[in-house]
């Protein structure tokens, strides 16, 4: 497979690479007590680089990540590259506020106050958080703008009734040129794709060779509606890229019982054909037509090379035939 294929975001004409970047392990980490951990900023501004070195041209990022962190360190590198050989979508849905507002001074090389985010799903907010974003960013336009987490903040009214129909606005008004949303689960994203006019969906962890809820219902709606899906959260939090003798995380929580066992069962089928399961993991999403881009998280220059090289990694039919006939994976999911 090829990482850098461009692929198109339904009918808008954006095309974004098979393989994007991930935005919030580069954002480094943020608490209300200030900053910690995470990956250090300089890091962060080479992993952005080297991946537009190697030939990745689609970004993401959210407010959310690093608490405006993510986008600041953005503003380092993606401004000074010409700004139509990149694609970058961010989100929108929560406004970053100072969490003093006596003391507001900015800290760390990003020169940002350290901020606590609030939702907001009416069209003044939606707006809003769309200008900080560019503020942050330092750019004069988002390609892709979504709606974030309406599932975490259960939502679903608010996100139909007014988030959406901002974002679609935007679009129509030319700000935005692809719209959609953010989301942890592929029920009601599936609802919006029926209701409204998206452009794509960034689905985290429910499409992926280890849980494959939304292949049945989401993913057939995606491709009859022509909404393309990029899929976030590749390796379910980890459990497709980490050591299974040992506690893992699914879902950003400990694996349960039932999750590691099927994980071990593919771990078992790639051993058998000498697959990596990362490898699997990321060919697999990248083969379904209604998919765009995979965007796992990079937290080093050489997370973001292994990825790079699992998507050109050969792996034999037999490999995908075995799985399917051991029924780890339905006889009808599309495979490489």
């Amino acid at each position: 497979m090829d990482p850098f294929e461009i692929r198109k975001i339904s009918s808008t004409g954006v095309g974004i690479t098979a393989l994007g970047l991930g935005g919030a392990p580069i954002g480094g980490m943020i608490s209300a007590g200030g900053l910690y951990g995470g990956t250090d900023y300089n890091e962060a501004l080479r992993i952005i680089k080297t991946a537009y070195e190697l030939g990745v041209r689609y970004f993401d990022t959210a407010p959310l990540y690093g608490l405006g962190r993510s986008e600041g360190r953005y503003s380092a590198v993606l401004p000074q590259l010409p700004r139509g050989s990149f694609v970058i979508s961010t989100k929108a849905g929560r406004i970053l506020a100072p969490v003093d507002q006596n003391a507001a001074e900015p800290v760390g090389p990003e020169m940002l106050p350290v901020l606590e985010p609030t939702f907001d799903y009416t069209r003044d907010g939606i707006r809003r958080s769309l200008e900080d974003s560019l503020t942050r960013l330092k750019l004069d336009r988002i390609d892709i703008l979504l709606l974030h987490d309406p599932d975490v903040a259960g939502w679903e009214k608010q996100a139909t009734d007014t988030a959406l129909p901002a974002l679609i606005e935007l679009k129509n008004e030319g700000v935005v040129r692809a719209i959609g949303c953010g989301i942890n689960e592929w029920q009601m994203p599936a609802r919006f794709v029926q209701r409204l006019d998206l452009d794509v969906v960034l689905l985290a962890g429910r499409y992926t060779l280890l849980d494959l809820s939304a292949l049945h219902e989401f993913m057939p709606l995606c491709e009859e509606r022509d909404v393309s899906v990029v899929i976030g959260g590749p390796y379910n939090s980890g459990i497709l890229a980490r050591d299974l003798s040992g506690p893992v995380a699914f879902d950003y929580e400990v694996a349960s019982d039932r999750w590691v066992d099927r994980a071990k069962a593919l771990k078992s089928v790639c051993d058998e054909h000498s697959v990596d399961l990362k490898a699997a993991a990321l060919q697999f999403v990248l083969a379904h037509p209604a998919v765009a881009s995979v965007v796992p998280g990079s937290g080093s220059i050489a997370e973001l090379q292994e990825n790079t090289r699992l998507i050109t990694d050969t792996i034999p039919e037999d490999f995908w035939l075995e799985l399917k006939s051991g029924s780890l994976l339905p006889e009808q999911v599309p495979t490489p």
